[in-house]
């Protein structure tokens, strides 16, 4: 989902969302330290700038290496000292069955996930009527409503993947609540902004928060991107 752009093509749906993997960011030191224990200058691999950013905010002092190639790849640079520790998502090292590769879970408030991030989506021609309802019991709603709203975040910011801007909405009872983030590539200013609304309103909920975080100067931060 992380990766599908916020305006649908004409003629495309999402049709269902399934159950949300671990949405949040994981930390993984060939050593295993904790973030905490890294020297001063340790080198850590991540090639997203909305990591990098946040990282930033907590580590000034470590060297971020843009390390790019799917996760085994990754794996082996790290394995072989090209860097001191990753940074990834944990949905994809959970459903490689690599979890105990995992050093530590970052929690939302620290390193904001990327919007839809651990989602999947299953995306249709918006005419195939006979498909739409055979992929309706993939659905999950709780989820659908989450990645809806941090999708409508980042299209009223009118953002991308290439941006720091993070979110993360979780659905609880009736209630859906939003997290949203945008910081400049070297982690001096970083604006949050919260919100929760009812779980059938998730496109005014992102909206809301996005214009929370516009109040308060993601433009300028965007527009200095």
């Amino acid at each position: 989902m992380k990766d599908l752009p916020t305006e649908q093509p004409p003629g495309l749906i999402v049709a269902a969302v399934p159950e949300r993997e671990d949405a949040r960011d994981a930390f993984l030191a060939r050593d295993g330290r904790q973030l905490s224990e890294l020297p001063p200058q340790a080198r850590v691999g991540t090639s997203s700038l909305r990591r990098q950013a946040q990282l930033r905010r907590l580590r000034a002092d470590l060297q971020l290496v843009s390390l790019r190639g799917n996760l085994d790849t990754r794996l082996r640079k790290l394995d072989r000292g090209d860097c001191d520790a990753l940074l990834l998502a944990a949905a994809g090292v959970h459903r490689l069955g690599l979890r105990n590769r995992i050093t530590a879970y970052f929690a939302a408030e620290e390193m904001c996930p990327a919007v839809g991030q651990g989602a999947l989506a299953i995306e249709i021609r918006a005419d195939a009527a006979l498909v739409a309802e055979a992929v309706e019991c993939l659905d999950h709603a709780a989820t659908h409503c989450a990645v809806r709203a941090e999708r409508a975040m980042l299209r009223h910011l009118g953002g991308g993947c290439q941006v720091p801007i993070a979110a993360h909405a979780v659905a609880e009872d009736s209630q859906l609540k939003l997290l949203g983030v945008v910081a400049n590539l070297d982690g001096s200013r970083l604006i949050r902004a919260r919100a929760a609304a009812p779980v059938n309103e998730p496109e005014q909920l992102g909206a809301t928060v996005a214009d929370d975080l516009l109040r308060q100067g993601a433009r300028e931060i965007l527009e200095s991107l």
